[in-house]
């Protein structure tokens, strides 16, 4: 029984879910925003709060945390370099997840997640 488990499943089995994840993070970072459903966006919101928060902290742990989760390594450390001027003044709330028109095809919700 799954009761009070509170991980988004989003159909796929933990293998292929953890490389959605890591992957949908490496391009929010890379790009600042990513068209995906509803329900990606928001289970991968806290995934990139964690790297930006893990950025400015900017720890050799840290780093080394990041280097093990985002795909690419120049942008581990791109990140760690803009991201402590750019959220200084801010505790959470990097990322902003906006509603838009459903898919043509299955009708999903859509969002757009950016970075703030």
């Amino acid at each position: 029984m799954r009761h009070r488990c509170n991980v988004p499943q989003l159909g796929r089995p933990a293998d292929q879910r953890k490389a959605l994840l890591r992957s949908l993070t490496t391009e929010i970072i890379r790009n600042g925003t990513v068209t995906t459903t509803k329900a990606r966006a928001k289970a991968v919101r806290s995934e990139v709060e964690r790297m930006v928060t893990l950025a400015k902290d900017g720890s050799l742990a840290a780093r080394r945390q990041a280097l093990g989760y985002i795909y690419d390594k120049q942008l581990v450390h791109l990140l760690f370099e803009q991201a402590p001027e750019r959220y200084a003044k801010r505790q959470g709330g990097y990322t902003r997840i906006l509603r838009t028109v459903r898919r043509r095809g299955d009708n999903a919700e859509m969002a757009i997640i950016e970075l703030t």
